[in-house]
């Protein structure tokens, strides 16, 4: 099997210079890519122990392949798949194939990462292929959004770097059990990259406008799956000590209470769901024993709805609610927008009930909270008005994508069937209706805009160095 993990590390990125030899193969070899990885993250759920491998002794490379990596791979399978398929027809290039491989490829890795130096070249290579994705079209705006994305993702980085060799000078070792015992800084410096590069509560908002300007399939991409590169390094380390794992839990409520905040009051479809990553980020950290089902279900929900959302005719709500869409692009929006709010018979409701009984009694009330925003913001989208009368157009490949991954999101429900009891289910449908009631009696005709002072490029180092003083005030106890 070891041999087996390494042959499917490197196949994305042989795949990845074959598509540059042969152009004419680029959508094939990049499904065939995602068909692997599929496989193995299948075979790691069969297999159950997990696989570990000490390359470099204890300097890196040790990679660990797990349950926990299962999912992140799968999910990563689906969503490139998923968005491969949405590409097949248009008019894409073997260079964004190619690209596309290469991350999915470098996240693969990263998902398998035990140690902070391979981990730290993982995502390294991931965010230069991702900066070359979200700056493809080659427009001046594009390219504005792919060297913010750079530069503050080669900024967290350097923190990382520098957080990782603290670790090193004090056990020798660059594996993620040598985090405990090593200096507080060391903790504050890696978690600062890890929380950046993940956008994760206020050091996240530069994901935003990231996600929200890129096209929609390089959104979906990016919402999807890409982001989860660093979040489950925070998983793992979560669980070296409960000092870690409350820290982590800490991070992933604020999160998830930060993300939905603004995105209940959020008048643009796209900003809206690239909020909703913010928010359901904190999710799979509030919980990291879980974390993993979670990450699968969000992957599924947010790059269809990214999807979706590239079909309708504005990206203004107001806008939406004079011009309805069409009926059959309505009920696979409705159908996501369910699921992400925890409604029964969709992965959603089974990740969040899942989820909650993994939750300490200080975080229940908030992350409830939470859940009820969550509800609101989805309300947008589920009682948009629709109508049979015109034929709207979509691209050639979304009908199959779209497909593809809400199936997903049925398939994916039999992964915790525990969670379908009447206490659940009750519970569920309550909060639903009451974030419905709020989105009718107070938010639907709400006209107040949140700030974006802290989304400009001017102040994301500054909130960088906030986030960094919060972690040393609870990393120095």
């Amino acid at each position: 099997m070891n041999t087996i993990t390494l042959t499917w590390i490197a196949t994305p990125f042989f795949l990845g210079f074959i598509i540059f030899l042969v152009p004419k193969l680029n959508r094939h070899l990049t499904l065939w890519g995602t068909i692997a990885s599929a496989a193995y993250g299948l075979q790691l759920f069969i297999e159950r122990s997990p696989i570990t491998l000490n390359l470099l002794d204890s300097f890196g490379i040790t990679l660990v392949a797990d349950d926990l990596s299962g999912y992140f791979i799968l999910t990563n399978a689906l969503v490139t798949a998923a968005v491969a398929l949405y590409c097949w027809r248009s008019d894409k290039t073997a260079f964004f194939y190619a690209q596309m491989i290469i991350v999915h490829g470098s996240l693969n890795a990263a998902f398998v990462c035990a140690d902070f130096i391979s981990l730290y070249v993982a995502l390294e290579v991931s965010g230069i292929a991702a900066f070359l994705l979200i700056a493809y079209s080659r427009s001046d705006r594009s390219i504005w959004v792919g060297l913010r994305y750079l530069f503050v993702s080669n900024t967290a980085m350097l923190f990382y770097l520098v957080g990782a060799v603290l670790v090193y000078q004090t056990h020798h070792s660059f594996s993620f059990a040598s985090l405990k015992g090593s200096p507080p800084e060391a903790l504050a410096l890696i978690f600062l990259g890890l929380l950046i590069k993940a956008g994760i509560f206020v050091s996240g908002l530069w994901l935003p406008l990231t996600h929200s300007e890129s096209e929609t399939p390089v959104s979906a991409l990016m919402s999807g799956i890409v982001v989860k590169a660093s979040v489950l390094p925070l998983l793992r380390c979560a669980f070296v000590s409960e000092e870690i794992d409350t820290i982590v839990r800490i991070f992933g409520m604020g999160t998830a209470l930060m993300g939905v905040s603004y995105a209940v009051f959020e008048k643009d479809t796209k900003r809206l769901l690239a909020f909703s990553t913010i928010s359901q980020l904190g999710w799979i950290l509030a919980a990291p024993a879980v974390g993993g089902f979670y990450a699968l279900t969000h992957g599924l929900v947010k790059s269809s709805l990214f999807l979706i959302a590239g079909s309708l005719p504005s990206r203004n709500f107001k806008e939406l609610q004079n011009k309805p869409i069409h009926t059959t692009i309505w009920i696979p929006l409705v159908i996501a927008s369910l699921s992400i709010s925890g409604f029964p018979l969709l992965s959603g409701f089974a990740a969040k009930v899942s989820t909650t009984k993994n939750l300490e009694s200080w975080q229940l009330i908030l992350m409830n909270i939470a859940a009820v925003g969550t509800a609101i913001s989805f309300a947008k989208f589920i009682f948009l008005p629709h109508t049979t009368a015109e034929e709207q157009k979509t691209k050639s490949g979304f009908w199959i994508s779209v497909i593809f991954l809400i199936t997903g999101l049925f398939v994916a429900n039999i992964i915790y069937l525990p969670a379908y009891e009447i206490t659940n289910i009750t519970k569920a449908i309550a909060i639903i209706a009451a974030g419905w009631l709020g989105y009718h009696l107070i938010f639907k005709n709400l006209s107040i805009s949140l700030p974006r002072v802290f989304e400009e490029f001017e102040h994301l180092v500054g909130v960088m160095s906030l986030t960094l003083i919060i972690l040393f005030w609870m990393a120095f106890p």
